[in-house]
């Protein structure tokens, strides 16, 4: 098994490691911030990160494999699901949210495996799935060390730092939210000639 290979189940493991934290109880805090979710933090961009070395390790070295392009992108769903179905058990995210991003994953799944199935092309990213995957990125991140709910700052009760850190994670989660239905919408065109079969 080839590295980037490796990288993409070092990320799946990452994922329960990710979810087992809230569990723990561990104590105390930083920067007024619960030391559980620094840890979580830090797994999201470590395994973030992976997602990006393993895919520049893959093409530099010519390692593309069927098993990575397989568990590659199966691996970033599954961790960017996790992450936000912790932060709806944290009460910082409307449950809403992930169920348009795991629909949008079901739809976009079943598509590419019709599309293999009839030796149809597989549509590359679209802008919007850049847009997605960008945003959601940065929305989990900031979401992750933000004290307050999606939408507090529309209440008028939070200010400062905390008002700017919470408006920004709101932006971004409604952001990746348009920018996941698009991406599907755009994935649903490409595949309209296969419903049609």
């Amino acid at each position: 098994m080839n590295l980037p290979n490796k990288l993409t189940i070092f990320r799946i493991i990452l994922v329960p490691i990710m979810v087992i934290i809230p569990f723990l109880g561990i104590q105390g805090d930083f920067l007024t911030i619960p030391i559980e979710y620094w840890l979580i933090e830090l797994i999201f961009i470590i395994a973030s990160l992976t997602d990006k070395l393993d895919g520049y390790l893959a093409r530099k070295n010519n390692q593309v494999t069927t098993f990575g392009k397989f568990l590659d992108p199966l691996a970033d769903k599954i961790l960017v699901l996790a992450a936000m179905i912790l932060l709806v058990e944290m009460a910082k995210l409307p449950a809403w949210i992930p169920i348009i991003v795991l629909a949008r994953e079901f739809l976009v799944s079943g598509y590419r495996l019709i599309a293999v199935e009839k030796g149809g092309k597989v549509i590359a990213a679209s802008n919007w799935g850049k847009l997605k995957t960008v945003t959601q990125m940065i929305a989990i991140i900031l979401a992750l060390v933000d004290l307050h709910s999606f939408g507090e700052c529309f209440t008028g009760s939070l200010q400062g730092g905390a008002f700017i850190l919470n408006v920004t994670v709101t932006i971004m989660m409604l952001v990746q939210t348009v920018a996941t239905i698009f991406s599907g919408i755009d994935y649903m065109k490409g595949a309209k000639d296969l419903i049609k079969d």
